[in-house]
């Protein structure tokens, strides 16, 4: 099994800044990237930012300039530092993770339960 847990959800007034952090346990042989989605109210989830683990970075449009993903690879953690918060980043955020359990395993995806951030304006 693989487990991704996120902390750092919360309450914050727009202009505000949160960071999330997520830990990868249990049976990883390899991590091609870590990233963070999220889903809004009555909206399908979509991607917030990505990290390789050469350290390539992919945000979305909404989120470039305000938002920055980092990672520990050491420690199988993703972090998602966000500044200058609006309402409309209030979502769940997920922690994603592609990778393979096994060295014989498929490529997957796992996801972590998610943590509410909610924006006020």
């Amino acid at each position: 099994q693989v487990q991704l847990a996120e902390s750092g959800g919360g309450l914050v007034q727009a202009g505000g800044s949160l960071r999330l952090s997520c830990v990868g346990s249990g049976s990883i042989f390899r991590i091609n990237a870590m990233g963070w989605y999220r889903q809004g109210p009555a909206k399908q989830r979509e991607l917030v930012a990505t990290i390789t683990t050469d350290g390539t970075t992919n945000y979305a449009d909404a989120v470039k300039g305000r938002f920055t993903i980092s990672r520990d690879g050491a420690k199988n953690t993703v972090y998602l530092q966000m500044n200058s918060l609006k309402p409309e980043d209030t979502a769940v955020y997920y922690c994603n993770l592609d990778g393979r359990r096994y060295s014989y395993s498929n490529r997957a995806l796992y996801w972590g339960q998610g943590t509410q951030v909610t924006v006020s304006s």
